[in-house]
């Protein structure tokens, strides 16, 4: 076999593929030199986002699920969140078993202080794409996301 022909004899389909990864990690290169000059991490951003987006308070492993990690690799996330102040944890009110883990007002200050700057950066990095060109980016991705029946 000739390795050639899956490193630079690429179908449109993998060239396409690895465009696509190659371009992501460019922009989250981009959003994560943002918050690195802020002495932030932007997983940790991440995840402060989806409780918010979740109303301020969620389990861990349906965050686990929102941002593809595992329950074990949650929990350990957790930590230095729940050390800087930026979320606690509490009981679920019907299974004393689960815990919620709450968005608390430094999180949320912190969010609210830091996502302009932030979005800022980002809109800065998409601005080589007119609306229209956005919009269809769009449609594309999401329909490269949908699940197949």
């Amino acid at each position: 076999m000739n390795i050639q022909k899956y490193v630079t004899e690429q179908p449109l389909e993998v060239r396409a593929f690895f465009a696509l990864v190659d371009t992501t990690a460019h922009l989250v290169a981009a959003s994560e030199k943002y918050w690195a000059s802020k002495s932030l991490n932007g997983a940790r951003i991440r995840i402060l986002v989806e409780i918010a987006k979740a109303g301020g308070n969620i389990l861990p492993s349906v965050l686990a699920g929102r941002i593809g990690v595992t329950k074990a690799n949650i929990s350990a996330m957790l930590i230095p969140l729940e050390q800087l102040g930026y979320i606690h944890t509490s009981s679920h009110p019907e299974d004393g078993r689960k815990r919620r883990i709450f968005l608390s007002p430094e999180g949320e200050r912190l969010l609210l202080e830091e996502m302009p700057g932030n979005r800022e950066t980002v809109a800065e990095n998409m601005k080589s794409l007119d609306e229209t060109e956005m919009k269809q980016l769009l449609s594309l991705l999401h329909k490269l996301h949908r699940k197949p029946d």
